[in-house]
């Protein structure tokens, strides 16, 4: 894969929620610099989320026939995440492991994109799905076709409530099914 770089592109300093400067989903880093990048880059004030986060189509070869993010419209969140879904009949509760795609609100649609959906169905062949987020607390799942007996897409937009994210502890808890 040839190296990739940010370019002009800052989608991430605004779409993800940074909890350590208070900066919310969606909403600009007051350290995010038209066509500059971060101002703090590499200094004492650099948040250390920032620090440990990374872009998937950034580094990630499996991403390679991806658009950069601001050119397509979504960042693919490097840190994996869970969902709990519960199975109405029996009550039994079950930890999915998922990937997420933070979209630019903007660009409602931009998960319809036939690249990123392929990359989707990648995920789902290994048995990971996919949380489109919206923002801090908005989301949904979308569902690759081998997840399904109908072999379609599906885009759950019901019972996705996300109160507070999942902890390091919580997310590698559930991936390692302890």
């Amino acid at each position: 894969m040839t190296r990739r770089y940010c370019g002009d592109c800052q989608l991430c300093c605004k779409l993800l929620p940074v909890n350590g400067i208070d900066k919310p989903a969606n909403t600009t880093c007051r350290f995010q610099k038209f066509h500059k990048g971060c101002t703090v880059y590499h200094t004492a004030e650099f948040p250390v989320e920032c620090g440990l986060w990374n872009c998937r189509w950034l580094i990630n070869d499996d991403a390679s026939d991806l658009s950069r993010p601001d050119r397509s419209h979504y960042v693919l969140d490097i840190l994996p995440d869970f969902i709990t879904m519960e199975d109405n009949a029996t009550g039994t509760k079950k930890n999915m492991t998922v990937v997420q795609v933070w979209i630019d609100p903007r660009y409602p649609e931009a998960h319809r994109d036939s690249a990123l959906r392929e990359w989707v169905a990648r995920r789902a062949q290994d048995g990971i799905g996919t949380l489109v987020r919206t923002g801090s607390r908005d989301a949904f799942l979308l569902l690759a076709p081998p997840f399904c007996e109908d072999g379609q897409w599906h885009e759950i937009r019901t019972n996705i409530n996300i109160v507070k994210p999942h902890s390091a502890k919580e997310i590698f808890d559930s991936m390692t099914g302890a």
